[in-house]
């Protein structure tokens, strides 16, 4: 076998997201970033150099729903990819036993042979099977009870980085254990746990799946979920399409969770026109911009990275904040220290961004993409 062939140098100039502040300067590289140099600047101007995002929830994209197999994940990835998303963790849908195991060797599939041209696949987000079936959202009715035998053996199959999990399922707390011996992120979410219960798997640092969607609510006399994730989480995930969520309370949220990240939560329809779409086991359509089931609940969005920017600099949050949660803070919550973020040494996954927020190019280990068919 012939080894790859090094990734040339390149350099882009302009102002420069680092780890420290906008620098005014040039950003060299090849498959890593080499070098930035320049001058430090309070106000950034155009040309805009970001860090590629980092998508830890997508289910599907460009008319590919993922738990159809490598070739979905594969068409999805590259969807994505063209809209500023440079790694990503392909997402199930609350499916039976041998659905999810497929699933995850579609994922082990891409990532023993990778594309050029596509996201990053960084392993596996399982939304479920272990969700309260009385808080499904738009997930199929295949939840499943606690079983930590059966998630180490899926998580021999693949990387699984996220597990979302209903935490009153859990009582024990033996697949919680789990996954924290695994190193799997745990994820509160399709839950109508109290505030007690959630507060308490919060303490024990867990994180929160599309906050305020398909859980226990906010309330100044019943608590749930929600109330807990303002009071005590430090991760948490949340969808800035602004249908999902409404403004405000995604500032409330900003103001509340130190390390919010944003995710698209994205189904087949993202990238593209209305229509009939799969989810799992489920017929969704699009429509208006949101994806929905036949009965109106939101099944999924139809949301891309680039349009979340432009939504979380549109609610009045700087730059460098908005392109941070979208990139650095989810690479931070999987302890991943080489992508999402422009340093030396760092892998070259870069955007660039014209004055008007829109995405100009895309580079991932240093290698632009390829320009679209016609």
């Amino acid at each position: 076998m012939t080894s790859p062939e090094p990734t040339p140098p390149r350099s882009l100039t302009g102002c420069i997201l680092t780890e420290t502040g906008w620098i005014d300067g040039t950003l060299h590289c090849g498959d890593r970033i080499t070098a930035i140099e320049g001058e430090t600047v309070e106000t950034p101007a155009a040309p805009y150099i970001l860090p590629g995002f980092v998508d830890l929830h997508v289910h599907g994209g460009g008319g590919h729903d993922m738990m159809t197999g490598a070739g979905a994940i594969r068409g999805a990835a590259a969807l994505h990819a063209r809209h500023g998303t440079t790694a990503m963790l392909p997402t199930s849908v609350t499916a039976p036993t041998a659905d999810l195991s497929a699933f995850l060797s579609a994922v082990a599939a891409c990532m023993d042979r990778p594309d050029p041209g596509v996201a990053r696949i960084l392993g596996a987000h399982l939304e479920g099977p272990v969700i309260n079936p009385h808080k499904l959202g738009a997930q199929p009715p295949h939840t499943a009870p606690p079983d930590p035998d059966q998630l180490r053996a899926w998580a021999a199959m693949a990387p699984i980085r996220v597990m979302t999990f209903a935490p009153e399922m859990d009582p024990g707390h033996a697949l919680e254990d789990t996954m924290h011996a695994l190193d799997i992120r745990a994820q509160l979410g399709h839950s109508l746990c109290d505030y007690a219960t959630a507060r308490g798997a919060l303490a024990r640092g867990c994180g929160v799946t599309h906050l305020f969607n398909a859980m226990s609510p906010l309330s100044h006399r019943d608590n749930g979920l929600a109330g807990a994730a303002l009071a005590h989480a430090d991760h948490a995930e949340i969808i800035p399409d602004l249908i999902h969520v409404e403004p405000g309370a995604i500032l409330a949220a900003r103001r509340a969770i130190p390390h919010l990240h944003g995710v698209t939560d994205a189904t087949a329809g993202a990238g593209m026109p209305d229509g009939p779409y799969q989810l799992g086991r489920h017929a969704v359509t699009k429509a208006r911009g949101a994806m929905r089931l036949d009965d109106g609940t939101l099944a999924g969005s139809a949301l891309t990275m680039d349009v979340a920017l432009r939504n979380l600099v549109g609610l009045g949050l700087p730059l460098a904040e908005a392109a941070r949660r979208l990139s650095t803070l989810p690479a931070d919550w999987l302890g991943e220290a080489e992508i999402g973020r422009l340093t030396p040494g760092a892998q070259a996954d870069v955007l660039h961004f014209d004055r008007d927020l829109a995405l100009v190019d895309v580079m991932i280990g240093g290698q632009s993409l390829p320009p679209e068919e016609t």
